[in-house]
């Protein structure tokens, strides 16, 4: 099995134009000691609305590493992938987040549920585990419960799993198993049984992206309640440490933390926690290097900021549609955006 290093991070290129800048980051974090391997990731839902195609991400990721002489691991993520969506990735990654958001609450067949239950009388028990300050307390109404929400999804990761494992054999690629993009946090007990069902389905999972409360919105910090979100990672972390030797899970199965990569103020309660613990960390871009790019062509003026401008313009003319997929991460008050007419003249500084 491909490993996946202890820190990594997950970066998004819109545009393939920044790769040499984000790899320079790594660089700079190995100056202080620390390694973080890059992960470059897109999406289906993104190639589909820029037009990109699936080689060029890996095409752009190769061009870096040569030209920085990078020497350590980096990988290729096909973010956010379905079945129905996996395909055009398989040649060009070596990295797959299986999302199933979607599948979440699509209630499991009751002799499926029923079957879970038999193949885990140890979970029917009051459940402590190191680092959670009360214990897990699944009697069989919640873990029918908790099946019947969440077995279909772990499920269709394990076809998803499998189907990549034919297509590109056992050992030379990672797993993230993706469930951010739900309506609601799993509670430890939720997370469990999914690691439990996980388990049945022979998914190697390597890292694994819960959802945590508050919002992770793109291009701007966390919000919600910090010491809430404090508390939710470190109590995944210790059921993640506790089901890794229940279930002989991966002895390097960690978290992700999806459009992590510009929620600055929960950084400091993650360094506590994978200190305390003595664990990994993924931590996924928030996709928005684009927005950079637009900053900096807005404030070179001329031509450049009238592109900016034809791009504005478009977009609001296609919100309903560009804003649909990422309902989860965006909190837009429509009303309040510039109307095109007024932004058509705008200076840089503007």
């Amino acid at each position: 099995m491909l490993k996946l290093e202890k820190y990594s991070i997950g970066v998004g290129d819109r545009f393939g134009q920044q790769a040499p800048a984000q790899l320079r980051a790594c660089i700079q974090s190995r100056t202080q000691q620390v390694t973080v391997i890059p992960v470059w990731n897109k999406s289906f839902r993104e190639h589909s609305i820029i037009g990109s195609n699936h080689a060029q991400v890996k095409e752009a990721a190769e061009a870096a590493v040569k030209a920085l002489n990078w020497d350590l691991p980096w990988h290729v993520d096909a973010d956010h992938i379905r079945l129905d969506t996996v395909d055009g990735f398989i040649p060009y990654s070596d990295f797959f987040t299986l999302d199933v958001a979607e599948s979440i609450g699509k209630p499991a067949p009751q002799t499926q549920v029923e079957e879970f239950i038999k193949r885990h009388p140890e979970l029917n028990s009051k459940t402590q585990i190191e680092g959670i300050d009360r214990p897990l307390n699944l009697d069989i109404d919640a873990i029918r419960r908790i099946a019947t929400k969440y077995l279909t999804a772990v499920k269709e990761a394990g076809a998803i799993y499998q189907y990549i494992r034919r297509k590109k054999g056992d050992d030379n690629f990672i797993i993230e198993m993706s469930t951010d993009e739900a309506d609601v946090p799993q509670t430890p007990e939720e997370l469990l049984v999914i690691l439990a069902a996980v388990a049945d389905e022979q998914i190697p999972i390597q890292t694994i992206a819960p959802r945590f409360s508050g919002r992770f919105n793109k291009g701007v910090d966390y919000v919600g309640d910090i010491k809430v979100f404090a508390r939710e990672f470190e109590e995944d972390i210790a059921v993640i440490k506790f089901a890794i030797k229940r279930y002989n899970l991966p002895q390097n199965l960690k978290l992700s933390v999806h459009s992590g990569s510009d929620k600055f103020s929960i950084y400091e309660p993650i360094r506590r926690a994978i200190r305390k613990h003595g664990v990994g960390l993924h931590i996924k871009t928030a996709g928005t290097t684009w927005l950079e790019e637009v900053i900096g062509l807005a404030e070179a003026g001329g031509p450049a900021l009238e592109l900016v401008k034809e791009i504005y313009i478009e977009a609001v003319g296609k919100i309903d549609e560009l804003t649909r997929p990422y309902a989860t991460v965006i909190d837009i008050r429509v009303e309040e955006l510039p109307p095109p007419e007024k932004v058509k003249h705008w200076s840089s500084e503007q």
